[in-house]
């Protein structure tokens, strides 16, 4: 198991490729990441041979489109943010609507980055997976075996209606949790999808019942481990 980062130049987003052997997954294809996603498999070797998503933001689908065609792989997303890829901007609220006379913060985020704005294009092949609800509103865990990458998807909404977190399949456990944790805090709730009563619930019943060792790879910033969040992070823990 080898685990490669490429950091995205819009919001510093992380994208990860997880590899077994030579196959390997990408999750996370932010903005600008495609060509350095290709040239980092390649120096190491490795078969593309799938996109996952930790959930539908911009900030880590936006690049999906352009890599999976590129590769001729799909997308995986959990299906409650499938729709989410069909219009970036108007699924960011305030973050991707234009004031009057001006520009979307998405925009003027992504132009500032050497994106342009107007430059999206959807997945052709997207998968959806946790399309069934359990009596809490969450997807049941869905193992995901993707020529030998194995990985579960454990539905972690709050921050989006489908945010997972995707726990690696390897000898010391790993946790990528997208935009639900990060070192020192968590996700923001206030964006459309996003719940403060339903990411309590999520950090109480999906993030503090992750394995006690594992490493957590956020969405954005420094890497961390559980029991270190758990011991400091104020929004963890009673």
């Amino acid at each position: 198991m080898e685990i490669l980062e490429v950091t995205s130049r819009v919001l510093g987003a992380r994208c990860t490729v997880v590899a077994v052997g030579d196959v390997a997954v990408v999750v996370d294809a932010g903005a600008g990441v495609a060509d350095e996603v290709r040239r980092v498999a390649a120096s190491h070797g490795l078969r593309l041979v799938a996109v996952l998503a930790t959930h539908g933001h911009a900030d880590h689908t936006w690049d999906a489109g352009p890599l999976t065609a590129a590769l001729g792989v799909p997308l995986l997303i959990h299906a409650a943010d499938a729709y989410r890829l069909d219009d970036p901007f108007g699924t960011l609220g305030v973050l991707g609507a234009a004031p009057p006379g001006g520009e979307a913060a998405l925009a003027q985020v992504l132009r500032q980055a050497g994106v342009d704005p107007a430059g999206y294009v959807r997945p052709e092949q997207v998968v959806t997976f946790g399309g069934r609800s359990g009596p809490d509103g969450r997807s049941p865990d869905e193992p995901l075996d993707l020529e030998g990458v194995r990985l579960v998807a454990r539905h972690a909404p709050g921050h989006t209606e489908g945010s997972t977190i995707f726990l690696v399949d390897a000898p010391e456990p790993v946790a990528l949790t997208g935009d639900v944790l990060f070192a020192g805090t968590i996700g923001r709730t206030d964006l459309p999808g996003g719940d403060d009563l339903v990411m309590a619930r999520t950090l109480r019943e999906v993030v503090e019942r992750l394995p006690r060792a594992a490493r957590l790879l956020p969405g954005h910033g420094p890497t961390t481990l559980l029991a270190t969040e758990l011991r400091h992070n104020p929004f963890l823990g009673s």
